[in-house]
């Protein structure tokens, strides 16, 4: 169960360094009966860091068993859609203009740019947020601080993620895309053309959202 810097790219080291400890104390704490599977956990920051243009950043993992795959909102090729997700979905057709994905599996937002993080890295099968004091949340923070002082644009959905508001100059927040709360102000809130409008707006390419 213990973390290695090899799990993640090299351009994470100096800032996981530092967390290391802590981290391989949340893990001996959480037992096995987790979700993402252990070897997916820390899968968001195999991106590099300097490649990293967006920041969507969630709750915790979906704790369904084989759902969670490590990016936060995704899930494997061949899984039925997450209720989130398909309202994710909904709003990425009516924003972009764009037909309605049919597999949960964001592998490609990761790989251009976009990188998808929960305040919380892992849950216990069957329970949500269970591990929301465990102590993921210093790490997650001292990521979003790295990553707004690159001036990543930040998508926030949700009370816990938009807490870091105040971290980014570039935000984009709106509630959580949960069937609870997404027609309370995250249908038509444009997060995806908003994004690429900031990205541009400072002479940087914007993301390709096409999945």
């Amino acid at each position: 169960m213990f973390f290695s810097l090899d799990e993640i790219d090299q351009s994470w080291h100096p800032l996981f360094s530092e967390h290391s400890a802590s981290i391989n104390e949340i893990l001996q704490s959480v037992g096995l009966e987790i979700t993402p599977p252990r070897s997916e956990i820390f899968r968001a920051f195999r991106t590099p860091i300097d490649e990293v243009k967006v920041l969507i950043l969630g709750q915790d993992p979906y704790p369904g068993v084989g759902v969670a795959d490590g990016l936060a909102f995704s899930s494997y090729p061949g899984n039925s859609i997450p209720a989130s997700l398909r309202n994710i979905f909904k709003e990425y057709s009516a924003d972009l203009n764009l037909p309605t994905p049919i597999s949960p599996d964001l592998t490609l937002w990761s790989e251009r740019g976009v990188l998808l993080l929960n305040r919380t890295l892992t849950t216990t099968v069957g329970e949500r947020n269970i591990h929301a004091s465990k102590g993921w949340s210093a790490l997650t923070e001292a990521v979003a601080k790295e990553l707004a002082n690159r001036e990543v644009v930040a998508i926030l959905w949700g009370n816990s993620a938009r807490g870091f508001a105040p971290l980014f100059n570039n935000v984009i927040e709106s509630v959580h895309p949960s069937p609870l709360s997404a027609r309370n102000g995250f249908f038509g809130s444009k997060p995806f053309t908003r994004a690429n409008s900031l990205l541009s707006s400072r002479g940087i390419s914007p993301v390709n959202w096409q999945l």
